[in-house]
């Protein structure tokens, strides 16, 4: 007896391959994705493998010559704008079918020794290495704006927090160089992630190699790879290239949150820190008096979708065979290209926000001068001035500070020498040799910033020597960019000026 059901999915789905449903959900997402982000790094890996198919004597130059006209004829264009029709499995075989029709069956000595495997792996490398170095350059981009906010911010005095509570003075400055370094780790690790990605699966085949005499060193140069991946197994099987960048990515973001956390709160009336520009925030629709920082807001939120995307590729790679595998493949590289273009897109935006936005240097500074955050100062003068240990000068302060507070008094203007020496007396047994003139001085947040110039401290004499080697860092930043770009272009110019001498030929 026949299945109605069975029946009803084959009259669905179809008979042969691929099924409806299968095309749609699979095949043809992948296929869209291949024709506009791969064709390019296909077509020069075809012409690479010409060059080195005939250096090593595999193929004659006519063969070649007709190869390479064949794959100069490709429409480009066109092929980034079909669609997918089930004709052909993927856009490798659509492409190796139109080339075979154009130069006839010696197009197939294009694929000796090579599979889709190691061809795959290559150009999802190279496709990652061209958005990571662009993800880079706008790092960079910020870094140069924080360095030069730092650089106005010197002397914007303002309170550090700890636990989310007042705790010392400092100054933005001081802030935005701390950014400045965390977003310098994060390049770091992506230039880590940059060399990982970059090194050359081509000569693994299917995962064993091949039996024709290639040379691999040379596929590694004509494509710009920075290394050979020593073990076809390896090659065609590792997916920690793209885990590696993921993880990078996703630590990027989850750093750079923190920072928009700390802004959305700055940018409150009541803590009055800044105030953006108008181009980036928004007016409400019942309320007239509204700024919303939506600029801001959007960024903390995409930032948790980069980091969300990161985590979708390393849940994919969980558990998979380590092998050559789908998984790791066509349904998993786009939540990686996302998560990078987005972080991209965040960086240029935040660079555009920072650099237009009003500081209130003036609301900062008072809000200082009020602050009990001061008082550590007081507690180390005395250490100096009267020979106390910290930790009894702090218990001094610490009495002093909780006697004003339980009195009423909110601000520091009303810690007095007189109130101070009560609680000398009480713990110490005798009076301070603070005179009201260091008082005053020790309490004074500006005071408080400018001694701190040790290394890392906030000062401004300080942050100058900082801000220097921090310059110095962001040309040699700048110099390993245009040295990878430039090794890329020189490569593909490389390849292009070979096979010239077979596709500009008439004969």
């Amino acid at each position: 007896m026949k299945s109605v059901l069975r029946e009803q999915v084959i009259n669905k789905e179809g008979a042969v391959f691929p099924s409806k449903t299968y095309m749609s959900m699979v095949l043809e997402p992948a296929y869209d994705e291949a024709k506009t982000q791969f064709i390019d790094s296909m077509l020069e890996i075809h012409y690479a493998h010409l060059i080195m198919l005939v250096e090593q004597g595999i193929i004659e130059d006519a063969e070649a010559k007709k190869i390479a006209k064949a794959v100069q004829k490709l429409d480009v264009e066109t092929i980034k704008l079909s669609s997918y029709t089930g004709e052909f499995e993927d856009l490798f075989f659509e492409v190796e079918h139109s080339l075979i029709e154009e130069a006839g069956d010696i197009a197939g000595n294009l694929h000796i020794a090579r599979s889709r495997n190691d061809m795959g792996i290559a150009i999802y490398r190279m496709t990652l290495r061209t958005k990571l170095l662009v993800l880079i350059e706008k790092a960079i981009k910020l870094r140069e704006a924080l360095i030069e906010l730092t650089e106005e911010h010197k002397e914007t005095v303002m309170i550090g927090y700890t636990h989310t509570q007042q705790a010392q003075p400092t100054t933005l400055s001081h802030y935005l160089n701390a950014m400045t370094d965390v977003l310098t780790r994060d390049i770091q690790r992506m230039q880590a992630a940059f060399r990982t990605v970059n090194r050359s699966s081509m000569g693994a085949a299917a995962l064993t190699t091949s039996g024709f005499a290639i040379n691999r060193e040379r596929m590694k140069e004509l494509l710009g790879f920075e290394e050979v991946i020593d073990n076809a197994w390896d090659a065609v099987a590792g997916a920690d290239y793209i885990a590696e960048t993921a993880t990078s990515v996703q630590l990027s973001a989850l750093n750079l949150g923190r920072s928009m956390q700390d802004f959305l709160l700055w940018g409150t009336q009541e803590y009055g820190a800044f105030l953006l520009s108008a181009p980036y925030v928004q007016i409400s629709s019942i309320m007239p008096q509204k700024r919303n920082p939506v600029s801001m807001e959007h960024m903390r939120a995409l930032l948790s979708s980069v980091a969300g995307d990161c985590q979708t590729v390393l849940l994919m790679v969980h558990n998979t065979p380590f092998g050559d595998i789908v998984d790791t493949e066509d349904d998993m590289q786009p939540y990686i290209w996302k998560a990078v273009e987005k972080l991209g897109g965040i960086y240029e935006l935040l660079t555009s926000v920072l650099l237009t936005m009003e500081v209130n240097k003036e609301v900062l500074l008072k809000r200082a001068q009020e602050s009990f955050a001061n008082v550590t100062e007081l507690a180390d003068t005395i250490v100096r001035k009267d020979g106390l240990s910290f930790r009894q000068a702090h218990h001094v302060v610490s009495s002093t500070v909780k006697e004003l507070m339980r009195s009423g008094q909110i601000t520091l203007h009303s810690l007095t020498l007189e109130l101070l020496n009560k609680q000398f007396m009480k713990i110490v047994g005798k009076q301070s040799s603070l005179s009201e003139e260091e008082l005053k001085q020790c309490l004074s947040p500006e005071y408080f910033v400018q001694i701190r110039s040790l290394e890392g401290g906030p000062s401004p004499t300080r942050m100058e020597k900082t801000i220097e080697v921090r310059q110095k860092e962001q040309s040699d930043l700048i110099f390993w960019l245009n040295e990878r770009k430039d090794n890329l272009s020189k490569a593909a110019l490389n390849v292009k000026t070979i096979t010239s001498k077979w596709t500009d030929s008439q004969n």
